[in-house]
């Protein structure tokens, strides 16, 4: 009786254990990436343009953010009267946010360009990761908002980290934070997703998401739709 009862419990807890040596790095971003609408699906986005508003301080501030992938992307701030922009570009960028004092765009430096050249993938940099030149490490686990989420470190190849936060439960991406040397500067930046939507192309879409300046509302979401090369250098 006692064998037989050892034998089960031995039985039990290889069982667990496999089962948590089985929860790889992989396994979680596959199983993301199928929460999301699948691989096929991601991999037909060739443009994407989003509107939404964020308020602050009981002021709503219309944002616009259009790109095509791996070519350009921009984003619009139209507050005040007045509408500024960013660009990026793999070679380039600039800034002009007339409602802070700017007169004119200023072209953002080496560090900057290099930095920000993950948002041109708007296939999503865990798609097809390993070819990119991303490597992915499983951290383990950690408390966002009360879900014990999967914790992912990405290391791109352009030496920026992404450390990456899973809703163990959906698999849905709920955090992100962006972290590399700019300038010779620290650089973080904590990004929270929310209002998850399946849009018509099948793919799952955050309808919400919070850089710590407030809540930007996505009100609408094309995929596929024109975008003039136009928009990726500077207005004249």
């Amino acid at each position: 009786m006692k064998i037989r009862l050892f034998l089960l419990v031995a039985t039990v807890v290889g069982l667990n254990f496999g089962t948590v040596r089985a929860q790889t790095v992989d396994d979680i971003i596959s199983k993301h990436i199928e929460a999301i609408g699948g691989k096929a699906a991601w991999q037909k986005v060739n443009s994407v343009k989003l509107s939404g508003v964020v308020s602050a301080q009981g002021t709503d501030i219309n944002i616009t953010m259009m790109g095509v992938q791996n070519k350009g992307a921009r984003m619009e701030i139209t507050m005040m009267g007045m509408t500024g922009y960013s660009i990026n570009t793999p070679t380039d960028g600039w800034v002009y946010m007339p409602f802070s004092g700017q007169q004119k765009p200023e072209a953002l430096t080496p560090d900057q360009v290099k930095f920000q050249q993950d948002e041109l993938d708007f296939q999503g940099v865990l798609v097809d990761y390993k070819s990119k030149g991303t490597t992915a490490e499983l951290i383990g686990k950690e408390d966002v908002e009360g879900s014990e989420c999967w914790k992912i470190k990405l290391t791109l190849k352009s030496g920026k980290v992404i450390t990456d936060f899973f809703d163990p439960d959906s698999y849905y991406l709920i955090r992100e934070i962006h972290k590399a040397t700019v300038d010779g500067k620290e650089q973080s930046q904590t990004i929270d997703y929310s209002n998850f939507q399946k849009l018509p192309e099948g793919i799952t879409f955050p309808m919400t998401m919070n850089n710590g300046n407030g809540d930007f509302v996505i009100k609408k979401t094309e995929i596929n739709v024109p975008v003039a090369d136009s928009l990726f250098h500077v207005s004249k």
